[in-house]
């Protein structure tokens, strides 16, 4: 299922407003249930850092959680980067006009080719390693990147059913993964060679979130693979369907899982 495409036709249609975009950031904090983790944990990690912090923003797509977090911290400053330069472009147009950019920058990047040394004290990345072959550079060049005791925060699929795979013959929901998710010894493990210490895992999308994420999301899409008309079909088809969405994500977000198509993993520098 090809997601990119749909992804850039939403992005044009919300570009150039404020309104439109700040609805877009909007809608995309309620129907996304990674966004109701991250900005959970990001609420742990903002006790942290009350004063001055700089952010990466690693692999920042729409530029929504730049967005949420400029708005969570007026003291903290963020670099987004993104190999996608018209969402670069995009998002850099919109930060200026809602007045951010002196505090809010965007760059077009591959994080293989991050070399910074030193320089933040939070890293979020979210959605964005399960689309990178070359992870263990990535997470070093993370590890680089992160002053001593800043934080890494990822969220990204699982290999419980992560891109909705549940066996060996079946393939990503979404086209552009490069794998179906990690489990949590693998990540841990890597993060661990990477040089991270207090590495913490848990699971999101528990049966709650995984039936919401049906219903918000996988079909939803499915319908827009087919034909672009959908578009005109989705805000009936998001009034029946949203209210239980909503419903789900508040027992997902709750409640502790033991197993879960997504991760919500979180990750310090300490050096000796």
């Amino acid at each position: 299922m090809q997601y990119e495409p749909i992804k850039r036709s939403l992005g044009r249609f919300f570009a150039g407003s404020l309104f439109l975009r700040k609805t877009l950031y909007f809608l995309l904090d309620l129907l996304l249930l990674r966004t109701w983790h991250v900005k959970k944990a990001l609420r742990k990690i903002t006790s942290q850092f009350p004063g001055e912090a700089s952010v990466l923003d690693a692999g920042s797509g729409f530029g929504q959680y730049t967005w949420r977090m400029s708005r969570m911290n007026s003291l903290w400053k963020f670099k987004a980067i993104d190999i996608n330069k018209e969402q670069i472009d995009d998002c850099n147009i919109f930060f200026g006009k809602a007045g951010l950019s002196d505090r809010v920058s965007f760059y077009t990047c591959d994080l293989t080719t991050l070399n910074e040394v030193n320089c933040y004290d939070i890293i979020l990345s979210v959605d964005v390693m399960e689309h990178i072959e070359e992870d263990m550079v990535v997470f070093q060049n993370f590890y680089k990147s992160l002053k001593n005791n800043g934080i890494l925060l990822i969220s990204t699929p699982s290999d419980k059913g992560g891109s909705d795979v549940h066996g060996k013959q079946e393939e990503s929901f979404i086209d552009e993964h490069v794998r179906d998710g990690y489990s949590i010894t693998d990540i841990t493990e890597k993060l661990s060679l990477a040089g991270f210490r207090t590495i913490e895992v848990g699971y999101t999308y528990g049966k709650p979130g995984n039936i919401s994420w049906r219903l918000s999301m996988k079909y939803p899409i499915k319908m827009l693979n087919i034909s672009y008309l959908s578009f005109i079909l989705l805000p009936f088809y998001y009034l029946i369907f949203f209210p239980v969405s909503i419903i789900l994500n508040i027992f997902d977000l709750c409640l502790t899982h033991k197993t879960g198509t997504g991760l919500l993993v979180t990750a310090r520098k300490q050096e000796k």
